[in-house]
């Protein structure tokens, strides 16, 4: 050996030659020489590589969590998904008495305490509420603020506490004639408001070729009637929001109304 070689640095280095053929063999895991578990190659005794059939279990992970072409256009994706869940737009309620006073407010107090989206009118002339006398009711015309009604008859009557919720929900009675909101279901609250709204709806011509149902619940003009209609209302809209279509179901609908509860129904289906 040349006694430089120990000394000069360049001299200690590997020869190239040595050193490409050392690299071309792969160099084995500890855990392929120690055999605690199958890789995906395995060695010869004199140092050959070949490929093993059985693959290790974490590169059998790893290739199932790798998305292939097919899993990204399979029917896992919200663009196949897209038909099978259309979206339904939740229905609007308007509930219909006299004076828009007890009765409707009744159940527009009910249905928009419990999340419903409803809106109120009358189809009098005007609002009457109880006087003095049968005969000597408190008239006032449709769009006088509950406030101002209330501030009015409270010193005069105070049971009337219907005064009071009202002004809390909506600023004043309002006329259905007058109204411009297409709703999706109206429910009147006696036969006589069922015919007025039914009639206006047929003078309007149908010029929006929209369809409502429109639903008659009777209830006499007293609060109590009024507290115990409001649960009623409360079902009819329950099974009415959840129908994914209320022209079919509606028959079905409003026979488990009428088994359930004591008032009489009407139906009708108009356009506005």
């Amino acid at each position: 050996m040349d006694p430089r070689r120990a000394r000069d640095p360049r001299l200690a280095r590997v020869d190239p030659r040595l050193q490409r053929g050392q690299s071309a063999l792969p160099t084995p895991s500890p855990q392929q020489h120690g055999g605690s578990v199958q890789g995906a190659t395995q060695w010869t005794a004199n140092g050959a590589y070949v490929a093993s059939q059985n693959m290790a279990p974490n590169a059998l992970m790893q290739q199932a969590d790798t998305p292939s072409e097919n899993a990204i256009a399979g029917p896992s994706t919200p663009a196949n998904n897209a038909g099978s869940s259309s979206y339904k737009p939740r229905p609007l309620f308007c509930v219909v008495c006299a004076s828009n006073q007890n009765r409707s407010m009744e159940g527009h107090h009910v249905l928009h305490k419990a999340g419903y989206r409803v809106i109120s009118y009358g189809t009098g002339s005007a609002v009457r509420l109880p006087g003095p006398s049968i005969d000597k009711p408190n008239i006032y015309s449709f769009g006088t603020p509950y406030n101002s009604i209330y501030e009015e008859l409270n010193a005069k009557d105070p049971r009337l506490q219907m005064l009071d919720r009202n002004r809390r929900i909506k600023l004043a009675p309002e006329r259905w004639q007058d109204s411009k909101t297409v709703a999706d279901v109206v429910i009147t609250c006696e036969e006589r408001c069922f015919d007025a709204v039914c009639d206006d709806l047929l003078s309007r011509g149908g010029e929006f070729n929209k369809p409502v149902h429109v639903i008659n619940i009777e209830i006499k003009d007293n609060h109590e009637e009024a507290l115990i209609a409001g649960k009623a209302m409360l079902d009819l809209a329950a099974a009415i929001e959840i129908s994914q279509d209320i022209d079919e179901d509606i028959d079905r609908i409003l026979q488990v109304q009428q088994e359930r509860h004591p008032h009489s129904l009407l139906h009708a289906i108009a356009f506005y």
